[in-house]
Order: C-alpha cells, then structure tokens, then sequence
C-alpha cells in the first residue's frame, strides 16, 4: 500500500510541476491527491477479526480466541460450507468477519478462514508460491510484478496487489476468484 501511495503522489508531483494551465498553484494537484489517498485508506477500516479457534467450537458454534484475549461465541449458519473456509481444528488461526445479531440471536461468523490451512506451498501450471507466517510470499517465479505479500483484508485475500475472494479452501486445494475468474492451485509437499 505504501508503495501505491509513493507512486500516485510522485505522479502528482510530476504534474504539478508542470504548472497548470487554469492558474492553480502546483502544490494544489499534490495536496488533492493526499487527500483523497488519505480519505481513501480511512473509509475502509479492516473489520477482520484475528485468533484461534477455541475448544468449544462445534458444527454450528465458532469459539473464537481473539488476539486481543476476548473469547467470542458466533454461530454458524446451516449453510456453513460456503461461510468457512478451510475447516475448523482447535488452535488453528483464524480471520473471521462477523456480523451482528438481532434482539433476539447471537452474532454470527459470516466469512471464516483458517489461516493455518492457508499458510504453506501452492502451485498452478503457471507459477509456484508459498505463503509464509507475517504475510511473506517467497515465489520462484520471475515476473514483473512479482508476488511478495499476502494479508486478509475485510474477508478477502490480498495477494500483493490483487484481490481475491477465496473461493474455495482445502488440505490440498485453492480456489481463489476474482473478476478475471477462478484461479485453482494445490498443496505441493
């Protein structure tokens, strides 16, 4: 993000010192593009919330251990199967995005991904990349954006600069889709 950040600014750098035609002063083009970078990060906070699933998650009940040392209950809805990804085992990390009861139920884990099951060595005909703890992307493929980083950001998969929704998460599978398509990788050992 800082690097998109250094690259739009350093545009607008450039433009404005080419001055501009309707009289404006040349730092007004930097101070605007600032701006909106800046309203553009704050207006979408990462409401991803991070821990381990607890003992006393069962079929249709989450036990989540936040980071932050909160334990929360959430339900799971019947249609569990398109809500978690990548099953659930006691100890396993998890990013789950919650949403909000009503009066009289509990909140529930709309979008769950076992980050455990992520983590590890994934291969398409095309290319090879591992996903390593802190977001690390070590890749053996020479491209000229390479993958370097991954994170979940509001329930979707950040792979460097695109965006996927993780389609599908398994032992030996990853289905990752995006507005260009599916794109299916498996477990390399």
């Amino acid at each position: 993000m800082k690097k998109l950040i250094y690259a739009i600014a350093g545009i607008a750098i450039l433009m404005g010192s080419y001055g501009c035609k309707e009289g404006k002063p040349q730092n007004a083009v930097v101070e605007d593009s600032v701006e909106f970078l800046t309203d553009t990060i704050e207006a979408e906070p990462d409401t991803t919330i991070y821990g381990r699933c607890g003992e006393g998650t069962t079929m249709h009940m989450l036990e989540l251990l936040t980071n932050e040392g909160d334990t929360l209950t959430l339900a799971i809805p019947d249609d569990s199967i398109t809500h978690v990804k990548g099953g659930l085992s006691v100890g396993d990390r998890l990013a789950v995005i919650t949403e909000a009861g009503d009066a009289e139920s509990e909140a529930y884990a709309t979008n769950v991904i076992n980050l455990t099951t992520l983590l590890g060595k994934w291969a398409a005909l095309d290319k090879t990349f591992e996903l390593q703890e802190g977001g690390t992307v070590v890749s053996d493929v020479q491209e000229p954006r390479p993958i370097t980083e991954w994170k979940i950001f509001n329930g979707r998969f950040v792979l460097s600069i695109d965006t996927f929704d993780i389609y599908e998460l398994g032992a030996d599978s990853l289905y990752l889709e995006n507005e260009r398509g599916i794109f299916v990788y498996k477990r390399v050992k």
